[in-house]
């Protein structure tokens, strides 16, 4: 037999393994911004939704104080704003007095505290809390390119306590 001997190695020729060299890398540059816009999705939308959670404790908190301060309390309003603030104190969000949501100096939503109305097929007094964030507009983590499209335009909760009499 004439022409080239060829060693094998684990089945293969070392000719067709020099020819496969560069196929590993060319997949890997082809895979990885896929790969890296999965992650990036992962993340973002899980800190969506622990954002969710967060403000969602937040209206809970803020109408648990209002629905247990003493009847004519001149500070449950200030209150109630201030255990809106310790729940969303770890993402760097405010309710400020003006019922704006704000982070850092940019105003990203709504926070609408209303200390006493009446309850819905009720008598009785309620309090309320609404807050409402333009999530799509101002996320809190940086969008991916091409990302913001699953994320939702707004992330908001309002909760509703009786307050006691």
């Amino acid at each position: 037999m004439v022409g080239r001997r060829h060693r094998r190695v684990q089945g293969r020729t070392t000719h067709q393994r020099r020819r496969e060299d560069g196929a590993a890398a060319v997949e890997f540059a082809l895979v990885l911004p896929i790969f890296v816009a999965l992650l990036f999705g992962i993340i973002s939308y899980g800190w969506m939704l622990s954002y969710r959670q967060g403000i969602s404790q937040a209206a809970a908190e803020g109408a648990r104080v209002l629905a247990v301060a003493p009847s004519g309390s001149t500070t449950s309003l200030s209150d109630a704003r201030a255990a809106v603030n310790r729940s969303l104190g770890s993402y760097g969000v405010t309710c400020t007095s003006a019922g704006t949501l704000t982070r850092g100096s940019e105003v990203v939503g709504t926070c609408v505290i209303t200390p006493s109305m009446t309850c819905t097929g009720s008598t009785s007094k309620c309090a309320k809390v609404a807050i409402s964030h333009l999530y799509r507009d101002h996320p809190l983590l940086p969008s991916f390119p091409g990302l913001g499209v699953v994320l939702p335009s707004k992330v908001s909760y309002e909760t509703t306590a009786e307050i006691n009499s």
